[in-house]
């Protein structure tokens, strides 16, 4: 006598494709953020490469090892680098690996970790933060030294690292020598350095320097590299590049939730990104975006420009109520509302129309008064 047994396969063979509805006018434009932009149509094809069939989770699959080979194509053998799902995790993550519980962390006030992380660095990663004040955005080994005292003292939370801003919040660059001279003065007082290099492709498009240039070889021990800001759906990666500096990543990456069961897809984006030029070309675009909106804005009357323009970034000072009225058809952000200054950003997907469009309602608004 036989018996049949139901057969319980999954038929895998993909559906049809359904029309999706798009929710929002892509001819609309704005100057906010480059995280308003949508994915490189190279990273798209990358993730959709990376889909199907079975891969081993948590980083122990064909991309991530692919990813590490790649980067160690940027910064040299001998790195480590952890895969995260974003910028406020890579700082945490990458901090807590630097510091023993009573470690502070010295930073410009303008940084992101101060600024705009609502107080994860605090109250996830449990570090004190000693801020500076810069005219720039950036730190110096003198400004540095305004905060860097104290060992020994158990009233006061020991600072430990230093951690700056590549490009910084406010658009300006970092060279080589000036992150060597900040390496091998924390260095030379026992502390370490990390680089938040969320638009680190912008500094070295800036710099036209390979990204080693200031980073491994300028004596960080840890970066955040971002992805997001350039073209990426998501994900960013803690790049170890003097591992003996930071202890325990792979357990704190779990422990802050940054861990990816699904990490193949995180890894692809950024083989996209780096293993070949995709990374520089889109960060040249931005930047010379960038650079055509200043050299358009500069010469209009009531446009005072505030700070360099050394990324993909332009920061000035409009008369008041021309931001509000500008806000009407290109958004963008304030960026110290009390001294009317504003921040303009430009990504890998703006055109010279859509600067030379913001050119123009710029002069409309400041004649019209």
């Amino acid at each position: 006598m036989t018996s049949t047994v139901e057969s319980n396969t999954v038929d895998t063979a993909p559906a049809p494709a359904a029309t999706a509805a798009r929710l929002h006018d892509p001819a609309v434009r704005g100057f906010a953020s480059d995280n308003y932009s949508g994915v490189h149509p190279e990273v798209l094809a990358a993730l959709a490469a990376a889909n199907g069939g079975h891969q081993v989770s948590y980083g122990e699959d064909d991309y991530t090892a692919r990813l590490h080979q790649v980067m160690e194509e940027h910064f040299g053998e001998g790195i480590e680098c952890f895969p995260v799902f974003n910028g406020t995790g890579a700082n945490v993550l990458s901090l807590q690996s630097l510091l023993p519980r009573w470690g502070a962390v010295i930073c410009a006030s303008t940084a992101h970790i101060n600024m705009d992380e609502n107080g994860a660095p605090e109250r996830i990663g449990g570090i004190k933060l000693l801020q500076v004040p810069t005219e720039d955005g950036k730190l110096t080994p003198e400004l540095i030294d305004k905060e860097a005292w104290g060992w020994g003292d158990e009233h006061r939370a020991q600072p430990l690292a230093v951690s700056i801003t590549q490009t910084t919040e406010l658009g300006t660059c970092y060279t080589p020598e000036e992150v060597r001279a900040i390496a091998e003065h924390v260095h030379s007082k026992g502390m370490k350095l990390h680089m938040d290099g969320a638009r680190l492709a912008n500094a070295a498009a800036h710099l036209n320097v390979p990204l080693r240039a200031f980073t491994r070889d300028a004596g960080v021990d840890i970066l955040s590299f971002g992805g997001t800001k350039n073209g990426l759906l998501f994900g960013e990666v803690v790049v170890a590049l003097n591992p003996e500096s930071a202890h325990g990543l792979i357990y704190l990456r779990k422990m802050n939730m940054q861990l990816a069961s699904k990490m193949r897809f995180m890894s692809a984006q950024f083989i996209a990104l780096l293993d070949g030029g995709l990374w520089l070309r889109s960060a040249r675009h931005a930047n010379a975006m960038a650079a055509r909106l200043r050299a358009g804005v500069e010469s209009i009357p009531g446009v005072e420009l505030s700070q360099k323009t050394e990324s993909n970034g332009v920061f000035a000072v409009l008369p008041a109520g021309v931001a509000d009225r500008l806000r009407q058809s290109f958004r963008f952000y304030d960026w110290n509302e009390a001294a009317r200054e504003v921040r303009w950003m430009c990504s890998f997907d703006t055109t010279e129309d859509d600067v030379d469009s913001f050119i123009a309602a710029i002069k409309h608004e400041l004649a019209a008064g």
